[in-house]
């Protein structure tokens, strides 16, 4: 990395189980001894992209990858569909990949999810590496072993756990990423500032607004990635009553919400998870939790990296809630939200009655 190189990180998952988090300098260079090795070996290699990343890095699939089988998708949540998934099935049945075989996600967060589960599946579960092209990706959905699907009753509600051999990071794959995209992934940076570290909070506040070639962004990214694996060890499959796996979903319960009734990609999801957050943070401040000075630092942090911080079109309260009590984190019909105690402290509660939740709905201009 330019910026002199970044630890790598173990993700430990008990049992003796764990993988890394490599901060690579090229990942190209990564790549191409990834194609070599696996040459060498019985095994075949595919790599599962999108056309954007197709476009935006020829030289990598006309030269290193271009032997390699490769299964494009259109970008987008769309895309991690039962049909796709059959599709990748079969593409990966055609290509006789077997068990000594790997495959590669190359792309952000949905070529994650989908790559993630087809190699859960296929054969009963094949080797995979997670590639991660944007920032939310990087800092979240690359780390952890969730992967799935969306089902038209919902987000994310088919996929299995399912750990990669590998995540590699190479910050310079950001540097052709739309700056919305950017914007996005900062939302996810900003919860983990939120939900467990008000240092990383604050120094998001201090620094100028990061970019792909700020110096600063490869230790911001590590820090994340560092929370995660924490927190991914210490409940790894979401099972804990209080707090655990769940915290990370501060700002999710209403921003899957969003996205839904909205409809999947009028919102990406890290501007959903950033109105989200103004929810959950009029939450924590009208149960007496954190002051108006607090939400307002969200706001104005959210807003830095032009990020929604209410609702663009009006959506009905009714539809929302709705949609959030079939949300999978509902236990016994109760939806459970992440709270914050202070800026860096937060916890799960399932303590919110209808009202309060409606008025939460109608701070971010819900209808």
């Amino acid at each position: 990395m330019r910026h002199g190189h970044t630890q790598d990180l173990t993700v430990d998952i008990g049992e003796g189980r764990s993988y890394p988090i490599r901060f690579v300098q090229d990942a190209k260079e990564v790549l191409a001894k990834l194609v070599t090795d696996q040459a060498d070996s019985s095994g075949k290699l595919a790599v599962i992209t999108d056309m954007n990343l197709q476009l935006a890095h020829p030289e990598l699939f006309e030269q290193l990858l271009k032997e390699i089988p490769t299964f494009v998708v259109s970008p987008g949540e769309p895309s991690k569909s039962v049909q796709r998934l059959g599709e990748l099935w079969d593409f990966l049945a055609q290509i006789q990949l077997d068990r000594q075989g790997k495959l590669v996600a190359l792309g952000g967060g949905v070529i994650g999810d989908l790559a993630g589960f087809a190699a859960a599946s296929f054969l009963r579960g094949v080797a995979y590496y997670q590639v991660p092209t944007s920032l939310l990706a990087m800092v979240d959905s690359s780390i952890g072993g969730k992967t799935g699907i969306n089902i038209s009753a919902g987000k994310n509600l088919v996929g299995a756990f399912y750990h990669p051999e590998e995540v590699l990071i190479d910050t310079r794959l950001l540097e052709s990423l739309p700056a919305t995209e950017f914007s996005a992934g900062m939302a996810e940076v900003v919860k983990y500032g939120l939900l467990g570290d008000l240092g990383l909070f604050q120094k998001l506040e201090d620094l100028d607004r990061l970019h792909p070639q700020h110096p600063e962004l490869p230790s911001v990214i590590r820090r994340c990635c560092e929370i995660k694996a924490q927190v991914v060890r210490d409940d790894e499959r979401e099972t804990s009553s209080e707090g655990g796996r769940a915290l990370l979903n501060l700002g999710h319960t209403f921003g899957h919400a969003i996205e839904k009734v909205a409809g999947y990609g009028v919102y990406l999801h890290g501007e959903a998870v950033s109105i989200g957050m103004i929810a959950a943070a009029e939450l924590s401040h009208r149960k007496g939790w954190i002051s108006m000075d607090d939400c307002d630092r969200i706001r104005i942090l959210l807003e830095r990296y032009d990020l929604p911080v209410s609702l663009q079109e009006k959506l009905l309260a009714e539809d929302l809630l709705n949609s959030m009590k079939r949300d999978k984190k509902v236990r016994s019909g109760i939806i459970r939200f992440v709270a914050m105690r202070n800026l860096g402290d937060s916890f799960t509660t399932s303590d919110v009655d209808e009202i309060l939740i409606r008025n939460c709905l109608t701070s971010i201009g819900a209808v």
